[in-house]
């Protein structure tokens, strides 16, 4: 029995601040998938999601994901992009994904996103599928968005760096900009704890204040398109969209009183990304452990590159 494998990377990513974007203009739900979104911004970390996939025929197509050595039936977004591939293969497949995720999970780094595309990237170029990047992207898009994991992340994460999403939509529709940087800023995340994406998504109060507030942030960045004014803007939207703790305060006091360009809160997640250049990063992170253990800091560079194959191999 021939079994084909791939391996693909994808960047975590943390988003600043956004705007849901999933309802027509005369308030009813957007029926195509591809086309519900997110505006919003944020960064990619060099620390992210490596995938290894196997495939095997099989009588029955199926699936199983393991996150870090342990089987993860929860990993719903990754089995759903899977799925929806297995549909365009020419027989069925037993199918093996193996995530290792070097950030924490569920509070802000976009895993679950990065989960289901390098999935589809691996599986994809593993059954030789037919398919472009694109095309893998909306996959991966369309099944976050059915899990309620997340709304436009999977874009991001597949261009890197510092990330503007300026229409909403999955791969090839969206349209996605960026804040030239130095290859030199790294980011400094101090995570307290997580926060379910589809209790934001299905609270219309929270919705109500996102939306209200998302779009002003990216007009206001449009206009001072900054690393300084992006972050400040996206604080500023933490504050006013009502998902501040004190706690998260806190660690953004302490990240400009250790020398950072800058911070906002991860969304969503009570947790807090700095930017700074890296020769500063231990500072930050030093300061950060006033209120968190060690675990919980992470410190990566910005990965310009987005998601990606990274070896290829038949057994």
């Amino acid at each position: 029995m021939t079994k084909r494998t791939a391996k693909a990377f994808s960047p975590a990513g943390i988003s600043s601040f956004f705007e849901i974007c999933d309802r027509t203009a005369d308030g009813k739900p957007t029926a195509d998938l591809e086309h519900v979104g997110a505006r919003g911004g944020g960064f990619a970390l060099q620390k992210g999601v490596s995938t290894s996939v196997s495939a095997s025929e099989a009588a029955n197509s199926g699936v199983r994901v393991y996150i870090n050595g342990k089987l993860a039936p929860e990993a719903e977004t990754t089995s759903t992009a899977v799925q929806m591939l297995l549909s365009n293969a020419r027989c069925a497949y037993a199918v093996v994904v193996e995530h290792e995720v070097s950030v924490p999970i569920g509070a802000g780094f976009g895993t679950s996103a990065g989960g289901a595309l390098t999935a589809a990237l691996a599986l994809s170029r593993a059954l030789e599928l037919p398919l472009t990047f694109n095309q893998i992207g909306r996959i991966a898009h369309v099944a976050e968005v059915k899990c309620k994991t997340g709304l436009g992340t999977v874009g991001p994460l597949m261009i890197g760096g510092c990330i503007l999403t300026v229409q909403p939509g999955a791969p090839g529709f969206s349209v996605i900009d960026r804040i030239p940087l130095d290859s030199d800023y790294a980011v400094v995340a101090g995570v307290f704890g997580s926060t379910p994406t589809r209790q934001v998504l299905s609270s219309e109060e929270q919705r109500r204040k996102v939306n209200s507030y998302g779009r002003k942030t990216l007009d206001a960045i449009l206009a001072k398109p900054t690393l300084e004014n992006f972050l400040a803007c996206c604080w500023d939207f933490a504050e006013n969209a009502g998902f501040a703790t004190e706690r998260v305060r806190q660690l953004v006091r302490l990240a400009e009183k250790a020398g950072a360009v800058g911070a906002a809160q991860n969304m969503v997640g009570e947790a807090v990304h700095a930017v700074t250049h890296e020769g500063n990063a231990a500072d930050i992170a030093e300061a950060f452990k006033q209120l968190l253990p060690n675990e919980n800091i992470v410190t990566s560079r910005i990965d310009m590159q987005g998601a990606r194959l990274v070896e290829h191999e038949k057994v």
